[in-house]
């Protein structure tokens, strides 16, 4: 490995902690493409962050950001935001991204040039209709699953078709978009930020802000669920593409955001505490899940129980309740399955190595983790 490939491993680990452990089940030359992708974007999302850029300058660097991918020089040195050092130091990413095959290449500077112009469209609006929620999850993350795709289908270890599709994939991000979106509540009001489409909210409220104050909550909750509600339809989507999936490293790296995406939901669904804290998964339950999610029995298994916990809570009362029982009901058939559980002894040798691999290496960064799952459902 050479010294400033290293150094993009370290910027890996130190900007996502534990997506990195994930990354580390990928073949050698799929694993370098995608850590450059996820840095590349990591920068990208680093400037749409940064509140301290003035809007056109902003707006400039985000419709031209692909193009510094070319220019050795390029870097940014006057952010604030957390993960900075990927901008300062991007003449080492730009290094290794131009030493990868053309054939990645051409998938990252193409989404990344997508996404960047997204970010620009929705810095000067706010999401009001459902149509731009979903238009703004496609940008943030629907085009992140059609990248990953496509280098999925370009490294040879999936179908061409598999890259070919970009409805799949999309669902697949705006899954675990509007999860994170949900969960994250409380944290972007603190921030100044609204993500939940106003065609939702203003049914329940006059300002997204007074779903915080208690007296609102019983509205908040019934808003909430409605948002979870229209999450949960991506699901058959979710199933059916890493049904597709052949490589088990591939899969792996597919699977685990998307289960750990179902236990969050089933987590925040009417669940009062999204307004007032921070509802996360505990990390016995991250690791349980990353050992789990191994084969697509084993998926449709955990997809299943986290369906069922939602179905149990589901209010009579709620304005959403008809459409969830349905969406539920839905999930339930897709995911039903012989066995409750899969057993070892019909798992291979190769099905396991994977996994316990997958688990040791999680749990050494989960460890370190206040918050071990936000980065899995956060993906990119």
């Amino acid at each position: 490995m050479s010294p400033s490939l290293r150094i993009c491993y370290q910027y890996l680990n130190q900007t996502s902690r534990s997506f990195a452990a994930v990354i580390q089940g990928l073949d050698d030359e799929l694993r370098h493409a995608v850590c450059i992708f996820y840095l590349v974007l990591r920068a990208l999302d680093t400037v749409e962050d940064d509140m301290t850029i003035p809007l056109p300058e902003k707006i400039s660097m985000l419709h031209n950001f692909h193009s510094y991918l070319y220019d050795a020089k390029w870097k940014y040195t006057e952010s604030r935001e957390k993960d900075r050092r990927v901008l300062e130091d991007f003449p080492t990413i730009t290094l290794e991204f131009r030493k990868l095959a053309q054939v990645y290449r051409d998938v990252i500077k193409d989404i990344c040039q997508q996404m960047g112009r997204g970010m620009a469209e929705f810095l000067e609006k706010k999401v009001g209709t459902l149509a731009e929620w979903d238009r703004y999850c496609h940008y943030v993350a629907g085009l992140v699953g059609i990248g990953l795709s496509r280098l999925f289908s370009a490294s040879e270890l999936e179908d061409p078709i598999l890259g070919q599709d970009t409805s799949l994939p999309n669902s697949m991000g705006l899954f675990l978009q509007k999860t994170n979106i949900i969960r994250d509540y409380l944290e972007d009001q603190q921030d100044g930020r609204e993500f939940w489409p106003k065609e939702v909210w203003e049914k329940y409220a006059q300002k997204l802000s007074d779903f915080a104050v208690p007296e609102n909550l019983d509205s908040a909750v019934k808003c909430l669920n409605e948002l979870v509600t229209n999450a949960l339809q991506h699901v058959p989507d979710v199933l059916t593409y890493l049904s597709r999936l052949k490589n088990q490293s591939v899969f792996n790296f597919c699977a685990i955001p998307q289960v750990m995406g179902m236990a969050t939901l089933a987590a925040c669904y009417n669940n009062p505490h999204v307004f007032s804290d921070v509802v996360k998964i505990r990390k016995g339950q991250a690791v349980t899940l990353m050992m789990g999610a191994t084969n697509m029995e084993a998926v449709k298994n955990i997809m299943h129980q986290y369906c069922k916990e939602i179905q149990l809570r589901i209010p009579m009362s709620d304005p959403s309740t008809t459409h969830i029982q349905e969406i539920t009901g839905n999930i339930s058939r897709l995911t039903l399955t012989n066995s409750p559980f899969v057993s070892r002894a019909y798992l291979s040798p190769v099905y396991l190595s994977c996994a316990m691999l997958l688990v040791a290496l999680s749990w050494q960064y989960l460890s370190t983790l206040s918050q071990p799952s936000d980065e899995y459902i956060k993906g990119l």
